[in-house]
């Protein structure tokens, strides 16, 4: 898979595979306290930088990870997408995180979305699911226009280990609600 060339489409938004010059909005949002309150708080740009090197390594050991989030009109990087399993994961995630600029716009839904047919259509997911912090009503809310429901609580693994609720759907229920959503 040619990683340069891989993205997604939607009406909005361009997906692709991270890129070094990403970094610095990257950066920035990782150091928006209220922004990352929910995925594991601040982080000063050596930590970033590890977490988008992460990223960039997981498409090379996995062929998935999160996508670069740009927004078609401004063509900036507005946030990160995408599936997500690193070593010891509650299962196949997709997930999102958008800077808060961009916060009401439905990008993060939209954006997942199309995602989650990347998945199940590429990746040959059987289901999804999304682990969301129990105080993060604005992911839940996402989650459940994309036909998620709540399933269970589970613990991150290291270095976190947070509990988180878990959130998903099958394949199945993906498509047989898909007309109704995003």
């Amino acid at each position: 898979m040619d990683l340069t060339r891989l993205q997604l489409e939607t009406p909005r938004l361009l997906l692709r595979v991270p890129r070094r010059e990403d970094f610095d909005a990257w950066a920035r949002f990782m150091a928006d306290e209220e922004a990352t309150r929910h995925i594991g708080g601040l982080q000063p740009r050596p930590v970033a930088w590890r977490g988008l090197a992460a990223m960039v390594g997981s498409w090379h050991l996995q062929g998935y990870a999160m996508f670069s989030v740009i927004e078609q009109a401004s063509g900036e990087w507005i946030g990160r997408v995408g599936p997500w399993q690193p070593e010891g994961w509650p299962g196949p995630e997709i997930g999102w995180s958008i800077v808060r600029s961009r916060w009401g716009r439905g990008y993060a839904t939209e954006a997942a979305a199309a995602c989650i047919d990347w998945a199940f259509d590429q990746l040959g997911w059987d289901e999804v699911i999304h682990t969301i912090a129990p105080a993060n009503d604005l992911s839940k809310a996402v989650a459940t226009r994309l036909g998620s429901r709540y399933l269970r609580m589970d613990q991150l693994p290291p270095p976190s280990g947070a509990i988180a609720e878990v959130w998903g759907q099958t394949r199945a229920e993906w498509h047989a609600g898909r007309a109704t959503r995003p």
